[in-house]
């Protein structure tokens, strides 16, 4: 939220990703609508699938992105849930990935912390070795870097 007497700046941006990511997540969008037999929405689905790509590479927050694309903070929140639910239907499950990596010369396992504002059950999300509130996610890469399975978003305090 601006501050008063503030004024509203904004600009282009880039995002380092192929037009397929685009065009992917755009026909994925497409095609749940149908399903869906929804009539009308506010984006269409590509302007929906560069909404979440740009929060998913850039980390834009949801209200920067409801003011780039003209939407309320509400709607870019829920397009993103949805976008990203149907992301996630494509991925293996773990017993996949684990088959999937074995065939592999060596795998990448790492985790990363991901940043969250307090919430009110805080003593499970606090990382003591990050000293900051957070959602944990383990990982599993090819020799590569390429990701093979992602676990689900844990406690900041799961280790």
């Amino acid at each position: 939220m601006p501050q008063p007497g503030a004024s509203l700046l904004s600009y282009r941006a880039s995002i380092p990703l192929s037009n397929h990511a685009l065009v992917r997540l755009a026909e994925l969008i497409r095609t749940r609508r149908i399903e869906r037999r929804c009539r009308w929405r506010r984006l269409d689905p590509t302007r929906q699938a560069l909404l979440v790509l740009a929060h998913l590479r850039n980390g834009d927050t949801y209200a920067r992105l409801a003011a780039g694309f003209p939407i309320g903070t509400i709607t870019a929140w829920r397009y993103i849930r949805e976008s990203v639910d149907l992301l996630a239907t494509l991925a293996d499950d773990v017993h996949a990935a684990v088959k999937r990596a074995s065939q592999l010369a060596y795998t990448i396992v790492d985790g990363t912390l991901i940043p969250i504002d307090r919430v009110a059950d805080e003593r499970p999300y606090y990382s003591g070795k990050h000293k900051q509130h957070g959602m944990n996610v383990q990982l599993l890469a090819d020799p590569v870097g390429r990701l093979v399975w992602a676990s689900p978003a844990l406690p900041g305090a799961t280790t």
